[in-house]
């Protein structure tokens, strides 16, 4: 048995709020924008990962994927074997920082309704991602 000690904490000192820093994931699998949908499912499969992180050409992370986004995709009627991920992403974003608090980070995860959201930098490379719990 580990002994803790507990520290008092005065009943007026402040509470930090959390950063997504705190609770962020490793950055796990990321590609480059210009691979196609199939070949990132495949890359999905084979590292088991439920979303990719997608930079451009610079490294910077231009957005997230996740199996199911690309599954849709890949079963729409207006898909080929040549659709890149940057036509699937957009816009860039969203993105958080690591300073970002948690309640921001939920306010904005509900409101797009986004399972994961990267975290980025000051610069945009990739420092990893905030998922949802399973």
């Amino acid at each position: 048995m580990t002994l803790v000690q507990m520290q008092q904490r005065p009943a007026n000192a402040p509470v930090a709020p959390r950063t997504v820093d705190d609770v962020m994931e490793a950055a796990g699998p990321q590609v480059c924008d210009d691979m196609t949908v199939e070949v990132a499912l495949a890359v999905m499969a084979s590292a088991r990962a439920d979303h990719l992180l997608v930079c451009d050409e610079d490294g910077l992370c231009t957005g997230l994927v996740t199996q199911s986004q690309l599954a849709a995709i890949r079963d729409s009627a207006a898909y080929t074997d040549q659709v890149r991920l940057r036509a699937v992403l957009g816009d860039r974003g969203p993105f958080a920082s690591p300073a970002t608090t948690m309640a921001e980070a939920d306010h904005a995860m509900r409101y797009r309704r986004l399972d994961a959201l990267p975290v980025v930098d000051e610069q945009g490379s990739a420092l990893g991602v905030l998922a949802l719990a399973r």
